[in-house]
């Protein structure tokens, strides 16, 4: 079976939910407590061992290239400053030479049309797919945890949470059936399915395994739901011809594609610093009385 080498990341999106904050900077630079959204997911990929990653951007994103780039400027500056520990965390944050790409989704045509348009940098072997709005909180990356499940059972492989029965009309739906290495069988996948006719209520949360078979069906694949090539629907047609398996993830997801998700986010990671922590407890104390 082929090693998970590549993940792709769709950053074409204009974050119309931030404006004015997204007139010139991508919603994927937005920093929760000190790091951008988007060094978040790449750091997660590469914890699962990713050595490739992928970068479908848009007009006015070349600063997610600059930030993934050596400043040799600032570098210098640091070290004749002494700062190292700064210097340290930034050269850890580093892709090494040649392990970024960067192409062009030209119209936005939706996700799948996104993923479609990575297809020559991913080439014939499975990639992860990894939404940039949505961030994770675990002791282990959701998709190291994933990968687990598939160096077990090939295929393709998505993570899945829990939402409130009722809410299953807002997510992708998956059905779940036997329990297999880790994680279980998927037997139906519906897009955004009233509570009545969803398979169960676990929610596709936007981290993804896929083989490079996805792509051929992404290019024949009609446009759906608001005039955009919905990769949902292609994942369907790819069900019939190859095993599917759903991870459980326990964590903690945030959306920062929306300002509630993304204020939820700076909260619970600022807590989770220890040199943040009572500061930020205090802050919040003080404004519950006022």
């Amino acid at each position: 079976m082929t090693k998970l080498r590549k993940a792709v990341f769709p950053v074409a999106g204009l974050g119309t939910r931030f404006l004015p904050a997204t007139k010139a900077i991508p919603k994927e630079m937005l920093t929760v407590v000190d790091k951008p959204v988007i060094q978040y997911v790449v750091d997660e990929a590469r914890e699962a061992g990713i050595e490739h990653f992928i970068f479908v951007t848009g007009r006015n994103k070349a600063v997610i290239e600059d930030h993934f780039d050596i400043q040799v400027e600032l570098y210098d500056t640091l070290e004749r400053r002494g700062k190292n520990a700064v210097l340290e965390r930034l050269h850890g944050m580093q892709p090494q030479p040649g392990q970024t790409s960067f192409t062009r989704q030209q119209e936005p045509l939706g996700l799948g049309h996104a993923v479609w348009c990575a297809r020559e940098l991913v080439g014939n072997e499975p990639f992860a797919l990894l939404l940039p709005d949505m961030i994770m909180q675990s002791p282990k990356g959701c998709l190291s945890q994933m990968v687990e499940v598939f160096d077990k059972t090939g295929g393709n492989v998505v993570s899945v949470e829990e939402c409130e029965p009722s809410q299953t009309h807002k997510y992708g739906i998956v059905g779940r059936g036997a329990d297999v290495a880790g994680g279980f069988e998927i037997n139906a996948m519906v897009e955004k399915p009233k509570p009545e006719d969803a398979p169960s209520n676990f929610y596709i949360n936007g981290r993804y395994i896929l083989q490079p078979s996805i792509f051929d069906l992404l290019a024949q694949q009609e446009r759906g739901a608001g005039g955009e090539i919905q990769l949902t629907d292609s994942m369907l047609t790819l069900m019939e011809q190859q095993p599917f398996h759903g991870y459980h993830f326990t964590g903690r997801t945030f959306d920062c594609g929306s300002p509630e998700g993304f204020v939820e986010a700076n909260l619970a990671f600022a807590l989770e610093r220890p040199d943040l922590r009572e500061h930020v407890l205090r802050a919040v104390e003080a404004s519950g009385r006022n």
